[in-house]
């Protein structure tokens, strides 16, 4: 054992994932980047090692009761590691957090909001003092019991319901009824009832309709179904249900989104009439605290509710709970996120908002002698705010901390004290550190994929910017931080769309998808998951694995079995092993902590039960395929058509490295987003297509970036048009035309500051990223 002083992080023989065997030192108390190509392994040794040895030590601490659960869990693959402090990982978790949690609570700034009402708040004469928790609409000492503290009531009527009323009720009258035998089954119960499905809806009785849609009554009768051709059917017991209630219930509690979506479309939304929005009751309204609700300052930008609370004023208790309030929206702001509301949401935030809002918290938590393991901190941030992190992560690091940062941003490598390079390529031909000491000695390291973007920046080759085929005007639109903003985009091209975060980049391009006349097809690819659990992977997300069940249904031996294809999926019952249900995982439930995957004890993983696993083509059984890499696949599959296209398109967006059975719950948002790629790929496409972008370089190294741009500037020489939201400014000096928004963030953003090619925008006056621009253009015109 090391001593308790040693100033280093020691791992010995790491192999979680792709990892090699790998030994490495990591000093303590400084900024340690971690960088590779995607798929080289740091995340295995940032998280998968480093972290997870931190998180398991912690459960050894706590009880036997965890203890138990973590021999299920497992330790990483690692020799030993010596030297370890206490580690929190701010991962970029894509979780979907509830419509109740918003910015306030996730910073635990609306505590201290709360405390401030409580305590020092204005009164109406005579009222009692309320507790903190009457001003929570997540309370039932707080929340308005008309909309039970959402501040929105749905409704519906007539008109949503039944939008057609020549039709008849067996015609389809009731358009927010349930398809299938479902809304059949609704029919036949108030045929039963005695209702007239066959008249007119119109010329219905005013109360027969009334009662149809509304009725909050639930009568069950005997169903006696109409016979059809050769079918028998007995008679039922059937429940009725107004569409009211079908519609309410669907959209409250159904986990099927398209379902809610569908159920959303019979519903009027509008602000609670009893409190107006504000969420809360009648009397935590009638409180305020410099002249305002709560509800009105939660409404605020961050930056504007720090201008208005000093001015308050108030006795000793008020200074000091603003004092402390005003501390904690400082360090928000400072991340660049002063344009967001207390208010605002957390699933309407992107994944690196949400990150960067857990880092201010932990910033004002006060740890010290702990291990910040962040995800990529730096993901959507404009090169302008990426300054501010740093100055963040210095702090962390003064206050007597660790900060280990899986990272691919340039500027963020060259303020680190240490850089940890993994590589040399993905997944099997990585794992391996290439570098691990201060930033300058990766210049020696040949056969890094890093060096080459941090020091011999080479001009890239200029590019003629293309004539565009046409124009698409989108707007005016007027949402988030967008007030009647209109764009043109040059079609045949590829547009970037820049701005700080929350200049309302997103939107404009959300309104793109919305309104786009004049294209054919459009294509969205976003970073969101593929699949929230571990079921869904990239053979199935892609069709190729619709391929690979035939071709082993084929063999002699499935057909002497009478094994069909279905017989191969681990999606149905069958072939499957049944103890995990062919997930090849058991999730394993822990008591304050999110759920963790162990390996399936009865099927070690492999998804299958012995008898389908017995089937073998070319050498291998169906687990043995789904282990393949994409790269081995492609060689095994190269004389199958049907394969060889799947794979071929995953290769060029440069995902050699993921296994086809890869569970979606193990892919990055960048690995996500370009699966999605390469499935629109595959497909040979000839009518014109408008393809969307949200940050497509995000999660990628630079030698990723390039790999990727040279996929969708090859879509447009085919005639496609590309739009991306981006913040690397390489890519933004290859585009032929930029859509710049700003000048700032929330209130101070949402214009169009500057639109043009490259060369124009660089030069435009009052633009945040015209200087990073021009940098960027200069290094590839010098």
């Amino acid at each position: 054992m090391h001593s308790p002083h040693d100033p280093y992080v020691r791992v010995r023989d790491a192999r979680e994932h792709n990892l090699r065997g790998v030994d490495v030192d990591i000093p303590r108390d400084a900024l340690v980047v971690f960088t590779g190509v995607s798929g080289s392994g740091k995340s295995s040794l940032a998280f998968g090692t480093v972290y997870a040895e931190a998180q398991r030590r912690y459960f050894e601490s706590v009880a036997p009761y965890a203890r138990r659960l973590i021999h299920q869990v497992g330790a990483p693959a690692v020799g030993e590691i010596s030297g370890l402090p206490p580690a929190v990982s701010l991962e970029q978790r894509r979780s979907s957090p509830s419509s109740r949690s918003s910015v306030g609570t996730v910073t635990t700034l609306s505590n201290s909001l709360r405390m401030l009402f409580s305590r020092a708040g204005d009164y109406p004469a005579g009222a009692p003092r309320l507790d903190s928790d009457a001003f929570s609409p997540n309370t039932a000492a707080g929340a308005c019991p008309a909309c039970h503290g959402l501040g929105r009531v749905h409704r519906t009527d007539e008109e949503l319901l039944v939008p057609d009323p020549s039709l008849s009720i067996r015609e389809g009258a009731i358009a927010a009824w349930p398809g299938a035998w479902q809304g059949k089954n609704l029919r036949d119960v108030l045929d039963a009832l005695g209702y007239d499905v066959d008249r007119p809806w119109r010329e219905l009785d005013r109360r027969e309709r009334e009662w149809i849609l509304f009725t909050d009554e639930r009568p069950v009768v005997t169903v006696e179904p109409v016979r059809e051709a050769g079918r028998i059917q007995r008679p039922y017991q059937g429940t009725y249900q107004s569409a009211r209630r079908y519609v309410l219930h669907t959209f409250a509690d159904s986990k099927s989104p398209a379902l809610r979506a569908r159920a959303e479309r019979f519903l009027t939304s509008e602000p609670c009439p009893s409190c107006g929005g504000g969420r809360l009751r009648a009397e935590s309204l009638a409180v305020t605290f410099a002249g305002r609700t709560i509800a009105a300052l939660a409404a605020l930008p961050l930056t504007e509710l720090a201008r208005l609370l000093p001015a308050a004023g108030g006795d000793e208790t008020a200074r000091v709970l603003t004092g402390d309030l005003l501390a904690r929206i400082e360090t928000v702001v400072e991340l660049g996120l002063g344009y967001l509301s207390l208010d605002r949401a957390t699933p309407t935030l992107s994944s690196g908002e949400l990150q960067r809002l857990r880092l201010a918290t932990q910033l004002r938590s006060g740890l010290f002698g702990v291990v910040y393991v962040l995800d990529e901190p730096s993901a959507g941030l404009h090169p302008a705010d990426t300054e501010a992190l740093l100055v963040v992560l210095e702090r962390l690091k003064a206050a007597g901390n660790s900060v280990f940062v899986v990272e691919h941003h340039l500027e963020v490598m060259r303020a680190a004290d240490w850089i940890v390079d993994v590589g040399p390529l993905a997944g099997e031909h990585g794992g391996r550190v290439l570098h691990s000491g201060p930033v300058a000695g990766l210049a020696e390291v040949a056969e890094s994929a890093t060096r080459r973007f941090l020091f011999d920046r080479s001009p890239a080759p200029g590019r003629a910017v293309r004539e565009p085929a046409g124009w698409l005007e989108v707007g005016p639109v007027t949402r988030h931080s967008l007030r009647g903003v209109t764009a043109r985009l040059p079609l045949g091209a590829l547009t970037a769309v820049t701005g700080v975060s929350g200049s309302g980049k997103s939107t404009l391009v959300g309104a793109i998808t919305a309104q786009s006349p004049g294209v054919q097809r459009l294509v969205t690819v976003d970073q969101k998951p593929i699949g929230r659990t571990p079921r869904p992977n990239l053979a199935t997300y892609t069709g190729l694995f619709d391929v690979v069940r035939r071709l082993f249904s084929d063999t002699g031996e499935a057909r002497e079995r009478g094994y069909r294809a279905g017989r191969f999926s681990f999606n149905v019952a069958g072939g499957r092993c049944e103890t995990c249900q062919g997930e090849g995982f058991v999730t394993v439930e822990l008591l304050f902590l999110p759920s963790t995957y162990a390996p399936c004890p009865e099927c070690r993983g492999a998804r299958y039960n012995p008898s389908t696993l017995e089937v073998r083509y070319r050498g291998l059984d169906i687990a043995g395929v789904l282990d393949l890499t994409v790269e081995s696949a492609a060689a095994f599959f190269a004389d199958v058509p049907a394969a060889a296209r799947s794979l071929g398109a995953l290769l060029d967006v440069g995902l050699g490295h993921l296994r086809l059975g890869q569970p979606a719950t193990e892919l990055s948002g960048g690995e996500a987003q370009r699966i999605k790629l390469a499935a629109e790929l595959q497909r040979v496409r000839r009518d014109h297509t408008l393809y969307v972008l949200d940050e497509p370089t995000a999660g990628l190294h630079p030698a990723d970036t390039e790999v990727l741009m040279r996929q969708l500037n090859g879509l447009v020489d085919a005639g496609h048009s590309v739009v991306v939201v981006e913040h690397d400014m390489d890519v933004v000096a290859g585009a032929d035309w930029v859509i710049d928004l700003g000048p700032g963030g929330g209130d101070e953003g949402g214009r169009v500051v500057a639109a043009g090619v490259p060369a124009e925008v660089a030069s435009a006056a009052g633009s945040r990223t015209a200087p990073f621009l021009a940098s960027a253009l200069g290094r590839g015109q010098a």
